[in-house]
């Protein structure tokens, strides 16, 4: 395996810089992965995936998206640039990032592409797809064979449950601030399970209605937004200390009878928690049997 450092730009001219995982042989076919909060492209998860991939011929993409970190400075192409991070980022932008990281493997002569996203990177990826389909977006989704999401996590209802009777406190708090154009502030101390702007807390609480796709406490949600995804699908969890509040059983259970797909692959991984700490090599080997056959 071959490893490059890469830097491409996300549709909205912010600069990305990554790393290719080259296979030995030349291929057609990457996956692109979109990391989660207050992280960043370089992790033994992502090796370990990468290696069992390259074992069967896929060259593997990983990028610091504009949620890297806790706070971070974005450069764009003119110059100028912006705070983002985990604490600033609006997710409704991630789209700009998941095409741009699409245009470079294009670019790069892949014509088979696999979208990979673990935490909040899932739901950024569930956000572009469902974009790429209300604009008809024909080309691009083509090029998408399939759609790996791990540990999708259900934010809006995870931070009223940890908030508990300081939620309306602080969503008052947070209004007032917008109210006052103070938001880019940090919240008080504990407002989330990391530092974060009032901007996005709202995102994720009050004006959450256009990234809430994993309901699971909700009998009524007929999860839309994963049922259109018409590529083969693979969903996995831990059961250990993972960001859910059903046993990972019974929440593969449920969605085994919710979400209809004709190549869905849903699972968790014993012994596993969000990061799949100690538990790499087993899923990056579940990611290698799925593509194997999709």
């Amino acid at each position: 395996m071959k490893i490059e450092t890469i830097k491409f730009q996300a549709t909205d001219e912010t600069i990305l810089t990554g790393i290719l995982y080259n296979s030995e042989t030349d291929t057609k076919k990457a996956v692109i992965s979109i990391h989660g909060m207050a992280t960043n492209c370089i992790k033994k998860r992502e090796e370990e995936i990468a290696k069992k991939l390259s074992e069967i011929n896929i060259d593997y993409i990983t990028f610091n998206n504009r949620g890297h970190d806790i706070a971070n400075y974005m450069k764009k192409l003119d110059g100028s640039s912006y705070i983002s991070g985990t604490a600033f980022e609006k997710i409704e932008e991630s789209q700009y990032d998941i095409l741009g990281g699409i245009n470079f493997a294009i670019n790069k002569n892949y014509d088979e592409i696999y979208l990979l996203g673990h935490s909040l990177g899932c739901t950024k990826i569930i956000y572009t797809y469902s974009k790429l389909l209300e604009e008809k977006q024909e080309q691009v989704i083509d090029k998408i064979k399939g759609i790996i999401l791990l540990s999708l996590v259900d934010i809006p209802t995870a931070t009223k449950i940890y908030l508990n009777e300081r939620f309306p406190e602080l969503l008052t708090y947070a209004k007032n601030m917008k109210k006052e154009n103070m938001e880019n502030i940090l919240m008080p101390e504990k407002s989330f399970i990391y530092p974060i702007s009032v901007k996005t807390f709202l995102q994720y609480t009050q004006d959450s209605k256009k990234i809430d796709f994993a309901r699971y406490s909700d009998q009524e949600y007929d999860f839309k937004e994963l049922n259109n995804i018409k590529k083969p699908l693979f969903m996995r969890w831990g059961n250990t200390n993972e960001l859910i509040l059903q046993t990972a059983e019974k929440l593969c259970a449920d969605l085994k009878e919710k979400i209809h797909n004709e190549k869905l692959d849903i699972g968790y991984i014993d012994g596993a928690d969000h990061g799949y700490s100690n538990k790499e090599i087993e899923l990056a080997t579940e990611i290698q049997s799925f593509l194997k056959i999709n």
